[in-house]
């Protein structure tokens, strides 16, 4: 498993991003309808296994101390694996080295798995914002980065 960075263009990049959209829309019944694509300005990290991107994730600058991480996506077939996690810890890695000292999220209500993922990682529930604020299935964590020694 090599985890690397790719640009946002990077066609196994959408490709995981389209299948993170219609999975999300599946789960939430379609409540939001909106499909998003990727942006310029998030930096995608990708998973590879056997030469192929099977997971992916994204870091957004919200300002000079936060990071989000957006488009947290694993393939079903390779769940259950650890990937997420190791994905997660090397996004925070990265916002670290972007001079980032929090690093914020949102998941929705329905995605048991992922609220358990972010809080077993040591991120803390925080006040929904931006965005999400007028989404009834939006929650948001966020966790404090390391200081440099």
């Amino acid at each position: 498993m090599l985890i690397e960075s790719r640009p946002a263009t990077d066609p196994e990049i959408a490709a995981l991003v389209i299948a993170q959209q219609r999975e999300l829309r599946e789960a939430d019944g379609g409540l939001d309808g909106q499909v998003t694509v990727t942006h310029d300005d998030i930096r995608y990290l990708a998973v590879v296994v056997n030469g192929r991107a099977v997971a992916c994730g994204g870091l957004q600058s919200i300002d000079a101390a936060t990071g989000e991480v957006k488009r947290m996506y694993v393939r079903p077939a390779y769940r259950g694996r650890g990937i997420a996690r190791q994905l997660l810890a090397a996004l925070e890695e990265l916002a670290f080295r972007q001079g980032h000292s929090v690093v914020c999220l949102e998941t929705g209500t329905y995605l048991p798995a992922a609220i358990g993922l972010y809080t077993a990682c040591g991120y803390d529930p925080i006040p929904v914002y931006g965005e999400y604020v007028h989404n009834p299935y939006s929650v948001c964590f966020a966790k404090r980065l390391p200081v440099a020694a």
